[in-house]
Order: structure tokens, then C-alpha cells, then sequence
């Protein structure tokens, strides 16, 4: 990388580098999700000594955590699995074309299992504090534990949608609330039943959109509360028969190569400006009826002009308008004021269709704030809302949140989080200036949530097993991203965004 690459110190043997109840290894990877697995089995093919540090009582990382009903990948279950294994690829069967949480869970427990990683994984131990030390070139890593661990690399797999980063707002009164509340991404491990419940859930984004329709078939009465509507285009999820799977796995390589090099929003070199309104109603259409994140791709200026992206937007508008009978409901459900994609859209299974049920009522909280939660419920400027549960669907501390929770310090003692206040800068995602031998798997700045986020993983993971191998064949201890470098790379980054519509997000 664009950097500094030094050599360090003589080799010096096992025993003279121990020190009483320190680890020694050449690396530490934090986090067991669908990045630390993969990155252990990297390590370990170069003969690394390796060892995974995840907080969680079990692998699965992102899909550990956000086990709440509903919850489901928005990426096709085909292309949302790993391709360093063919004989893995071949072997597993996915059993719908968007694939559960529990699903996917099973799927990278298997994988732990097929490979052997689980001895080299230390479950239900967070890491807390990590410093580079310029005397020996290696950073000196503690946990929960008590674990005290030395290791020449440092490798943040934490996710960017992890648990670590729960944000639940801080509502007065909370601690009052005589019932049960519960967030999204901390899901208890046996489940919640509602039945005959009066719930609430607070949050009209990815994890809401997901969780809201499977309460309101379980509870007795359910009070969305929202702030910002979401564009969100139908799953259409269906089961996924043999025959479909035998052929997709004859073209695995060939998709997979294609997914590398392109946005997984498959593109139409047509442009919407440039078609008949009568096709292009026909192209949305289709799309729309197809279901899932391919419809931001029907046309190639979508996310590029403002005029183009309009036409799409209210494609969908038109579709919540035609969904939800009641017309001042759906006025409330309807985006306004940012354009499709400026976020990345929410995939849904019946979400829209939820509020023709007579058990289900949305509350704007742009036009009736919520003043406190009570001790029998939330109260908003226009009343009361008696409840029995609250449902948190309020996102992440994204991108940053997981890594900034962790102590990590640098050169000179310098503290990531002080470097990264006023904005992350990490060169390519993966490595920030001032942090030697320290790679971040789909760091601030890469494609990650708004790719196929396995397919970001491969990437980034093979990147730095390549760039490890460079440091090993040429006797190099250190390495680590030029300020300079950084900076350039953020200005291409905010660049390729105002190019697009992305900066316009609220």
C-alpha cells in the first residue's frame, strides 16, 4: 500500500520474546463473523499463528447478534456465500432465494466446522484495548478476559452492523417502563412471543421494515413509531427448488467474477431520460414484480441524475399509494425529500400491506414527538399509548461503532478514536495512517453495506493475506497507509458520492 515498510528487530526465539502470561502470535483477529472466519482460514493457510477473539457466545458475527424475527439478507442466498472453497460451494444447499438469519447462521456454523477454525476462535471475549508498541513492532492486545496477547498484526473484523454499536435512544423515563424492551441486533437467544401483547416497535429502517410485519401477526395491537419513511421494494422470497441450484452452481465462478467487478444493483445500459414513459413504466414494472434490490439497476442513470432517479422514486410512491388503502396512511409511509438509493433500500415481505391490518397503527413522530416513556407506556404530544412491550428498531452506530468501542492506540500513543473524530479516514477501507500493521475488513470508506458484503470480505481478506506475504518474502516488519494517501483516497471516495445522489441522504 501506498506507505512505510520497515524492517524490525532480530529475530528473536519463543522463549526470549514471552514474557509471564503473554500470548504470543502473529496475529489477532477480532470478531467471528462472516470476515473472521474467512480471515482465520486465510491466516492459517499462510501458517500464521492466529487467534479469533469474538464477543458473542457464538460465530456468525452480524448474523449472531441480529436474530430478531424477520430478520433476512437482502442479497440473494446464491451469491451471499463464500467462494474460496468450490468443494463448500457445491456442497451446501440454500433453501430460499433470501436466506433467514437462522439460515444463515447454520451456514457459517458449518463452515467454523468444515475447516476446523473453532480451536483458533475464543467465544464470549471482548476485546478491549489494543496499542501498538514502537519498541517491539507488535501490538499488545487485553480482553474482558483478562487475556494479554502480543501479535505482529492486528485484523478488525467486527462488522459494520454489529452489536457492539446498538444505539438505544435515550428516551426519559425508560427505566420506568413497567413491561419489557428489547432492540433489534440483541435479540434474546429463546425468542419473544407477543401474543395478545400490545407492542410497540420504534424504527421504519432495515431492521423494522423486517421485523414489523412477523409482531403484527402475533400481537393483539402494534403502534409503529416513525421518523423517516423508507423506500422499500418487495423480496418476493420463494423456497429454491434443486433443479434452479444444480444450474447456478455450473456458473458459480463466472457470477462470482461478475460480482467482483460490478455493483451487485445489476445494471441496464439504458437510461431512463432516454426511454418512452411507456417503457420505462414497463421496465419498473418488471422489476418491481421480480422483487429485490435489482430494481435500483433497471435503468443506469438512476444514481446519477436527479431527474432520471425521480421517476423511479415515484414508481414506488405509486406502488405504496396502490398498497395501503387508507390514504393518509400511506401519505405517511411515502419517502419524501431524498432520493432512491440515497440510502440503501429495505427488502420486504408484506411490510406496506402490514397497515391494512386493523391491529396496526403508525404514529409520524415528526408531527407527535415522543415526549417520555411511562411506566405503562410511550407519550407523545398527543397522548398516551398504553403497552406491554417496546420494540427497539432504532440501527447502529454503523461503520465506526464496533471499531471505536476498542482502545486502540497507535504511534506515539495516539488514540483512533481522537484521529477519527472528526470523520474516519481509513485508505481503502482498510488501513489508517499512524497505525502500523493494523487492516480494518470493509472499513469506513469501502463498498461494504452498500455491496454484497460477502463478496467486499473476499476482497479485503485476500488483500491483506496478499500484503502479509509481500511483508514476509521481504524480511519487512511494519507497514502501514500514508496520510497522505488517506486523504487522497477520502477525496476520491467524497467524489464518486456527489457524483451520485448519495450526499443527499438525511
Amino acid at each position: 500500500m501506498p506507505g512505510s515498510l520497515e524492517r524490525g528487530p532480530t529475530a528473536v526465539s519463543e522463549s526470549e520474546r514471552d514474557t509471564p502470561g503473554t500470548i504470543e502470535l502473529d496475529a489477532v483477529v477480532v470478531g467471528a463473523g462472516f470476515a473472521g472466519l474467512y480471515m482465520l482460514h486465510k491466516l492459517r493457510e499462510q501458517g500464521r499463528r492466529a487467534r479469533v477473539f469474538e464477543a458473542g457466545s457464538g460465530v456468525g458475527g452480524t448474523w449472531f447478534w441480529n436474530r430478531y424475527p424477520g430478520a433476512r439478507c437482502d442479497v440473494e442466498s446464491m451469491d451471499y456465500s463464500y467462494s474460496f472453497s468450490e468443494e463448500l460451494q457445491q456442497e451446501w444447499r440454500w433453501t430460499e432465494r433470501f436466506p433467514s438469519q437462522p439460515e444463515l447462521l447454520r451456514y457459517l456454523n458449518h463452515v467454523a466446522d468444515r475447516f476446523g477454525l473453532r480451536p483458533d476462535i475464543q467465544l464470549n471475549t471482548r476485546v478491549t484495548t489494543a496499542a501498538f508498541d514502537e519498541t517491539t513492532l507488535r501490538w499488545e492486545v487485553r480482553t474482558d478476559n483478562g487475556d494479554r496477547v502480543s501479535a505482529q498484526h492486528l485484523i478488525l473484523a467486527v462488522g459494520c452492523l454489529s452489536a457492539a454499536a446498538t444505539q438505544v435512544p435515550d428516551f426519559p423515563g425508560l427505566g420506568t417502563f413497567g413491561g419489557r424492551w428489547y432492540h433489534t441486533c440483541d435479540w434474546p437467544v429463546d425468542g419473544v412471543d407477543f401474543t395478545g401483547q400490545r407492542v410497540a416497535v420504534i424504527g421504519t429502517g432495515s431492521s423494522g421494515v423486517q421485523v414489523i410485519p412477523v409482531i403484527a401477526r402475533e400481537a393483539a395491537r402494534l403502534t409503529v413509531f416513525q421518523r423517516t419513511p423508507n423506500f422499500s421494494i418487495p423480496a418476493r422470497n420463494r423456497p429454491l427448488d434443486d433443479e434452479y441450484q444444480r444450474e447456478f452452481k455450473t456458473r458459480y465462478n463466472e457470477r462470482r467474477e461478475m460480482l467482483r467487478n460490478l455493483n451487485f444493483f445489476l445494471g441496464n445500459p439504458r437510461l431512463a431520460l432516454s426511454t418512452p414513459p411507456d417503457e420505462r413504466q414497463a421496465e419498473y414494472e418488471a422489476r418491481w414484480q421480480a422483487g429485490g434490490p435489482a430494481f435500483l439497476g433497471t435503468f443506469g442513470d438512476l444514481l446519477v441524475d436527479q431527474e432520471a432517479n425521480d421517476t423511479a422514486a415515484d414508481f414506488v410512491r405509486d406502488q405504496i399509494r396502490e398498497i395501503v388503502r387508507d390514504p393518509e396512511v400511506a401519505e405517511r409511509l411515502i419517502p419524501r425529500g431524498y432520493p432512491l438509493g440515497a440510502k440503501r433500500p429495505c427488502i420486504d415481505t408484506d411490510y406496506f400491506d402490514t397497515y391494512n391490518r386493523n391491529n396496526v397503527t403508525l404514529v409520524d413522530v415528526n408531527r407527535t414527538p415522543i415526549e417520555e416513556i411511562t411506566p405503562t407506556g410511550i407519550r407523545t404530544s398527543a397522548g398516551d399509548h398504553e403497552l406491554d412491550s417496546i420494540v427497539f428498531a432504532t440501527g447502529f452506530d454503523a461503520m465506526t461503532g464496533a471499531i471505536l468501542a476498542i482502545d486502540i492506540r497507535g504511534r506515539d500513543g495516539a488514540r483512533l478514536r481522537d484521529k477519527w473524530r472528526a470523520g474516519p479516514r481509513a485508505y481503502l477501507g482498510a488501513a489508517a495512517a499512524g497505525f502500523p500493521n493494523m487492516f480494518i475488513i470493509t472499513g469506513p470508506g469501502s463498498p461494504s453495506v452498500i455491496s454484497n458484503m460477502v463478496v467486499s470480505i473476499e476482497q479485503h481478506v485476500e488483500w491483506i493475506g496478499d500484503h502479509l506475504e509481500y511483508m514476509r518474502a521481504r524480511g519487512l516488519q511494519t507497514s502501514e497507509a500514508e496520510v497522505a494517501a488517506a486523504r487522497r483516497f477520502l477525496l476520491r471516495i467524497e467524489g464518486l458520492l456527489r457524483a451520485g445522489r448519495w450526499l443527499e441522504s438525511p
